[in-house]
C-alpha cells in the first residue's frame, strides 16, 4: 500500500471530502486506513468492564484508500506516490518535486 501511517492526506470523496489529516492507522489487508479527528461515527455501546457506564460513543470508521490522496510534506502539494529502488531500499517518491515522502 501507498500510504503508510504518519502520512498527511486529502480526502477526495465522502462526507470529509476536501479535509485534510494524519493518518492513524492502516489496514493493509483491507485497503483502508483511519485518518484522526475524520469520518467520526457515534455507536450506542452497552455498560461493559471498559465502559461501565455505556452511552454513545464516537468510533473512527476507515477511509477507502482510493478516496485520498497524499500530500508531499516537501512541497505541500497533492501527488501520487512513485517507488525508486537502490540496492535493497525502496523509497517512495512524490511525482511532482521528485523527492523522498520517507523520512
Amino acid at each position: 500500500m501507498k500510504i503508510k501511517k504518519g502520512d498527511t492526506v486529502l480526502v477526495q470523496a465522502g462526507k470529509d471530502k476536501g479535509k485534510t489529516g494524519k493518518v492513524s492507522k492502516s489496514l493493509p489487508k483491507d485497503g483502508k486506513i483511519i485518518i484522526a479527528g475524520l469520518n467520526v461515527h457515534k455507536k450506542h455501546a452497552k455498560p461493559s468492564r471498559k465502559n461501565t457506564q455505556g452511552g454513545i460513543v464516537d468510533v473512527h470508521a476507515p477511509f477507502e484508500v482510493s478516496n485520498v490522496s497524499i500530500i508531499c510534506p516537501r512541497c505541500s502539494k497533492t501527488s501520487r506516490v512513485k517507488y525508486k529502488i537502490t540496492g535493497k531500499n525502496k523509497l517512495r517518491i512524490c511525482s511532482r518535486c521528485k523527492e523522498s515522502l520517507d523520512s
